[in-house]
């Protein structure tokens, strides 16, 4: 873990710089985007760290407002969720691909707003500015799409008790895996990132508190055959 100790400088409104964690399994990300927000005073880098070093006990130690979080991380969309009740920091996901799916499985998880692979400097700092401020930058195609997917996950709740907790998107991939296909081909199906495919299938294990795909998938067929209507 790097930690960057400078001090707080203040923003154009006279409060504090939003403090920010930067966190990729890939050093030269680390470091990169470090240095190239260290010479902005609308924010204060507060350290950066590799996945498995991103826990309650570390965001305690740093305090911060914003976590910048590499979306090629095994399990990242598990990190929101798994953190939020040590920390209130708000995630920001870099380098996702622009694509509604990918962008839409940051939302579901809990990942508050997003920085796309070919997002600037100045980007990653709306970014960070708009979720402090409870926004979210996004262009009004998305935004339709996030109220359709909205409206979707409610209908198909209230239709379906006891789906393992899983969303529509998890349950496909969960079936795409019970017949035999890897992450590169059912990322080639939806039209998804392979990273988004893993990180669902983690996100996966996770919820169903097994540690192969099979059993996943064996499991979500199980419960499958019992709501099934007989006849």
């Amino acid at each position: 873990m790097v930690t960057l100790s400078k001090a707080p400088a203040r923003a154009s409104n006279g409060r504090s710089p939003p403090r920010v964690l930067i966190v990729s399994d890939v050093r030269l990300y680390r470091e990169g985007l470090a240095a190239a927000l260290a010479g902005c005073q609308r924010v204060e880098v507060v350290g950066g760290m590799a996945g498995p070093d991103l826990t309650v006990a570390s965001l305690s130690q740093l305090h911060p407002d914003v976590i910048l979080l590499d979306v090629a991380l095994p399990g990242c969309l598990g990190m929101p969720t798994a953190l939020s009740l040590g920390h209130p920091a708000k995630f920001v996901a870099f380098a996702v691909s622009e694509g509604d799916e990918d962008i839409l499985a940051c939302a579901e998880a809990g990942i508050s707003g997003y920085v796309g692979k070919d997002g600037s400097t100045k980007d990653v700092v709306a970014a960070i500015e708009s979720v402090v401020r409870g926004e979210l930058q996004c262009p009004p195609r998305l935004a339709a799409t996030l109220f359709a997917r909205l409206a979707t996950l409610a209908r198909s709740q209230a239709r379906r008790p006891g789906a393992l907790g899983l969303t529509d998107r998890e349950l496909e991939i969960v079936g795409l895996v019970d017949q035999g296909h890897p992450n590169k081909e059912i990322a080639r199906r939806l039209g998804i990132g392979a990273a988004t495919v893993k990180n669902h299938v983690h996100n996966i294990l996770e919820k169903l508190n097994v540690e192969r795909r099979a059993e996943a998938a064996a499991m979500v067929r199980g419960i499958g055959a019992r709501l099934r209507p007989n006849g």
